[in-house]
């Protein structure tokens, strides 16, 4: 395994960080402990999750990954082995189970939030606390027009930052992150707390794959130069790009068959992107699922790539993808896909 600095912090991270949002869900308590016993033992020390989890979010699994996590960590004593982040839901009235619904990033719910993680994940701390998604107008979740909301109530940035600064000194939390964000949103945090001396965000969770490289275009260079590095998830677009769901096929028990709601991942650009890119990785004697998360590792702006495996199988593969170096030759044959279909799932 190999090891990064998160942000400017004193933490090193694994490359690969295990996501664990299908537990309590796809995945048994039992089947979770099993893949969080492998990843600890493969050395992916750094664990992500968030209140919202189970997913596809329901009332009935809210907060369940989290406990599965707070069992686990009880079970086998490995609190301190794990670098442990979490995450806070954004604006928005989706969730009317949580908290009332009408979700903000203000004190209350934020402040309430933290309390019922920590008593989830039976610890007394969360390493790296992350707004899920703002709770203003923004582009996520595959919409491509930015659409203003001529009734938005968004909660000031520096309250947000002024909630999290008193949770670090608190010890509730350690670090700051951002989610689903923009390169505004990043640099308007940034600059609030350099101003203000409040948490400065070290690392920014928004999606990155081979079919979405949006994040090229301004957050990359934001990560670079601010140290502010990407946790790129669903790096293989929810298993898409593994090509098990080419020619409209639905695996039995796979993630998209059981929730065939969500489509961000499908439509006939991302067939046709995919089924070039599994040709690509065959043409270099890679397996699709490699060749994805071998290129999302090797970019500079990367700290470390969420995976989301259901099955040990699944997760020794994909934790095995740290350790191939794509040659030039497979780059230059990413690129044309890309140049051909650029990014068909944003």
């Amino acid at each position: 395994m190999r090891y990064r600095r998160l942000g400017r912090t004193d933490l090193k991270v694994s490359a690969i960080c295990l996501g664990t949002m299908t537990y309590g869900d796809q995945n048994t308590a039992e089947e979770g402990f099993a893949l969080m016993d492998l990843a600890l033992e493969a050395g992916v020390t750094f664990f992500d999750t968030a209140e919202m989890y189970s997913a596809p979010p329901r009332e009935d699994t809210y907060g369940r990954t989290e406990e599965i996590i707070g069992d686990w960590f009880a079970a086998r004593g490995t609190r301190d082995k794990v670098i442990l982040a979490s995450k806070v839901l954004g604006g928005g009235s989706r969730f009317p189970y949580v908290r009332g619904g009408n979700l903000k990033l203000n004190r209350r719910h934020i402040e309430a939030a933290v309390e019922a993680s920590l008593r989830r994940l039976k610890t007394d701390h969360i390493d790296l606390y992350q707004t899920h998604w703002p709770d203003r107008a923004v582009n996520m979740f595959g919409q491509r027009g930015f659409v203003p909301d001529p009734d938005e109530d968004m909660t000031p940035l520096d309250h947000t930052l002024d909630v999290l600064g008193d949770l670090v000194k608190a010890g509730k939390i350690r670090h700051f992150g951002v989610s689903n964000e923009t390169p505004w949103g990043v640099m308007r945090y940034l600059a609030l707390a350099e101003q203000r001396g409040l948490p400065r965000a070290v690392s920014i969770q928004n999606p990155y794959s081979l079919l979405n490289r949006q994040f090229e275009v301004g957050l990359a260079e934001i990560a670079l130069r601010e140290d502010c590095g990407l946790l790129p998830y669903a790096p293989m677009a929810g298993g898409v790009l593994s090509g098990k769901y080419l020619g409209s096929a639905r695996p039995a028990g796979a993630r998209f068959t059981r929730s065939p709601q969500m489509t961000r991942y499908f439509g006939p650009s991302a067939e046709q992107a995919t089924g070039r890119y599994v040709a690509v990785a065959r043409r270099h004697g890679l397996t699709p699922g490699t060749l994805a998360l071998a290129f999302v590792h090797s970019r500079p702006f990367v700290t470390s790539t969420i995976i989301g495996a259901t099955t040990p199988d699944q997760l020794r593969a994909d934790i095995a993808s740290i350790d191939v170096t794509l040659s030039d030759a497979a780059l230059a044959d990413i690129e044309a896909v890309h140049t051909a279909i650029p990014d068909p799932c944003p």
